[in-house]
């Protein structure tokens, strides 16, 4: 999908209510999927701006060959979350009733970095650099893209 081409931006109300996955990028480059589980007030404004590029986002990254073992950090549950990260994408839950809250569930021991990606897709995630580095066990977002790791 090139420049020119039109964009769906997705509403917050989508959200609401249904599991909704973005990405971003932080401080050095590297890309983490998130996934909101109905809580849209930790999802950036930006995420929204194009369903067709979020779309290609998700392609890009579940077409990568698996490059390493699963790594979720607490093991169990998370485990069945890891599909990303063995592509080398960082992943972060929802905290259940704490918005914008993130926990990492899943952490690449060879991250891929937005350089990897093909133009469209950097140009994308350049309005999704929080101002964070992934690997934090949690992180606080809000939908004005500022973020911030927690304890």
């Amino acid at each position: 999908m090139g420049e020119s081409a039109p964009h769906t931006v997705i509403t917050r109300e989508e959200l609401r209510g249904v599991e909704f996955d973005w990405f971003a990028a932080d401080a050095r480059g590297h890309v983490a999927q998130f996934m909101a589980a109905g809580d849209d007030a930790g999802v950036p404004d930006a995420a929204l701006a194009s369903e067709e590029l979020l779309e290609a986002l998700h392609v890009w990254i579940d077409t990568r060959p698996e490059t390493e073992p699963p790594n979720a950090p607490a093991g169990g549950f998370d485990e069945h979350l890891t599909p990303p990260q063995r592509r080398g994408a960082y992943v972060y839950d929802r905290v259940p009733d704490q918005a914008g809250v993130y926990r990492l569930v899943a952490a690449p021991r060879t991250p891929f970095t937005v350089a990897d990606l093909p133009a469209h897709l950097r140009a994308y995630l350049e309005g999704l650099t929080l101002d964070v580095t992934f690997g934090a066990a949690r992180l606080q977002v809000a939908a004005n893209r500022t973020a911030q790791s927690c304890k």
